[in-house]
């Protein structure tokens, strides 16, 4: 029996979205968007050597409620490359510089893995203007050294070398079903991992990667406990990077924060159960 072909862009079949790119503080910036203007704002960021893809199974749904964007982070995706290491501060300035070029005084933030430290740091450092936050399986200041190892090891590689079972090896350690992995999806990333200056991009990006960045750009519990938007800490059961008891402890020191954990995923929830992800994350950007 043949496999029914699986597409990566079947979730927005017949939706109304767009690419686009802007100048974002001086950065060339690529997103998608869905919603409409108007609606509250929410603002998806991925994590490390991800894009904008990420959360093509997400956008449909929060756009009939939000001005839904997901962009591809400073360089990353099809976003511009600057040649200096992209440390905290600068994802901070490249996400303000973003909400600033499109007119968002305020957004609701939903960050994945380093998507939710650069978040949480937003948050801290911005937050007159994060109306929610979202920390889905967030990386910070706790450290798994061979989590850390494993990641830089597969996305070095699949850079180096963009082949097929590269790529589809760095997209496997993000599921916990490794079937979802599909072919489309793969073929999503060759052309993104070939650029030129990804080699040079990734060894920049990676520099949040480190027992050594870990600590430096720790959030404090004090800063932790000063978060004032309405949070969510979403987990769950197979995360590679870190423990179900690790997003209790986060979720434990941000006032009022709500935890969630959604079963049987991995590092992509978003994607690996989108309809239970959209439905949960959906009611707490509505309903808190």
């Amino acid at each position: 029996m043949t496999t029914p072909h699986q597409s990566i862009w079947a979730d927005l079949q017949g939706v109304a979205f767009e690419q686009a790119y802007i100048d974002a503080g001086g950065v060339c910036t690529r997103y998608l968007h869905a919603g409409r203007k108007g609606k509250p704002a929410l603002i998806f960021i991925h994590g490390t050597g991800g894009h904008a893809e990420a959360y093509l199974r997400n956008l449909e749904a929060h756009g009939r409620e939000l001005d839904v964007y997901a962009l591809d982070m400073l360089g990353h995706g099809y976003t511009a490359k600057p040649d200096h290491d992209y440390i905290m501060p600068r994802y901070v300035e490249h996400l303000r510089g973003f909400m600033d070029a499109l007119g968002l005084q305020r957004a609701s933030l939903s960050g994945e893995s380093l998507g939710g430290w650069v978040a949480s740091h937003f948050a801290v450092n911005h937050p007159q203007r994060v109306d929610k936050l979202v920390l889905n399986t967030a990386s910070g200041d706790k450290v798994n050294h061979e989590a850390l190892a494993r990641l830089r090891e597969l996305s070095i590689a699949a850079v180096e070398d963009p082949s097929w079972e590269r790529l589809k090896g760095r997209l496997e350690w993000l599921m916990y079903d490794k079937s979802l992995v599909h072919d489309d999806l793969v073929g999503s990333r060759p052309q993104i991992y070939a650029q030129p200056s990804m080699k040079q991009a990734i060894h920049h990006i990676l520099a949040m990667h480190t027992p050594e960045a870990r600590q430096a750009y720790a959030i404090t519990s004090e800063q932790w406990r000063a978060i004032a938007a309405p949070t969510l800490v979403l987990w769950t059961d197979h995360d590679p990077t870190a423990t179900v008891e690790a997003g209790q402890r986060l979720a434990d020191v941000i006032p009022g924060a709500k935890f969630v954990v959604m079963k049987n995923c991995g590092h992509w929830p978003q994607f690996e159960d989108a309809e239970t992800f959209n439905r949960i994350h959906i009611d707490f950007l509505l309903n808190g």
